[in-house]
């Protein structure tokens, strides 16, 4: 047996690993997503990403290395929307770019709308990511509802379906902040 205890809340679950467990360890918070505790930060982008506005930008402007870092990668690679690309930096900062969108990689192109099948994809792969345990926490934003064009509704249990029986803290931040440290349970 394996018991988690994370403030009050105790989990006991099995060491069979083909056991569905049940931790709930999805928290949602409002705040600045980029003033978290969390170990890492993960939202969406376009297989052709610029990262000019939302988000994308915001996480540009504090880790400008990511930016070219995923250019690189995308020129040399052509990632498909579905994927997911996680970036380490400086200072141990992990950014995990889901491709939530459609898009194009030639010059130019304009990243497209997200769809259910690829948030689908991302958070299956996200879920495998987080499994493999160097990551003891999470931060997101509402995946794929700003430039992505998603209803909440649609994502939102996608995320409970995929990543909610991690034994992990995950901070669904569903309201921005500027400047605002958000209450993150756990950290």
């Amino acid at each position: 047996m394996l018991t988690v205890d994370v403030e009050s809340d105790v989990h006991i679950v099995s060491a069979n690993r083909y056991q569905q467990l049940e931790f709930d360890m999805i928290y949602e918070t409002s705040g600045d997503i980029l003033l978290t505790k969390a170990q890492a930060i993960a939202h969406g982008i376009a297989p052709g990403e610029h990262f000019d506005t939302g988000l994308a930008l915001a996480l540009r402007e504090s880790w400008p290395a990511m930016a070219k870092d995923y250019r690189h990668y995308a020129h040399s690679a052509h990632p498909k929307p579905g994927e997911i690309w996680v970036w380490g930096g400086v200072g141990g900062v992990r950014i995990i770019n889901l491709l939530t969108q459609e898009g194009e990689h030639h010059h130019g192109a304009k990243p497209g709308r997200a769809t259910v099948p690829n948030v689908n994809h991302c958070l299956k792969r996200l879920h495998h990511e987080l499994e493999k345990g160097e990551i003891k926490s999470l931060a997101m934003p509402k995946l794929a509802t700003g430039v992505g064009g998603l209803a909440w509704s649609e994502v939102h249990p996608l995320i409970q379906q995929h990543l909610g029986n991690l034994p992990i803290p995950i901070y669904l931040y569903t309201a921005y902040h500027q400047g605002q440290q958000a209450v993150e349970k756990g950290l």
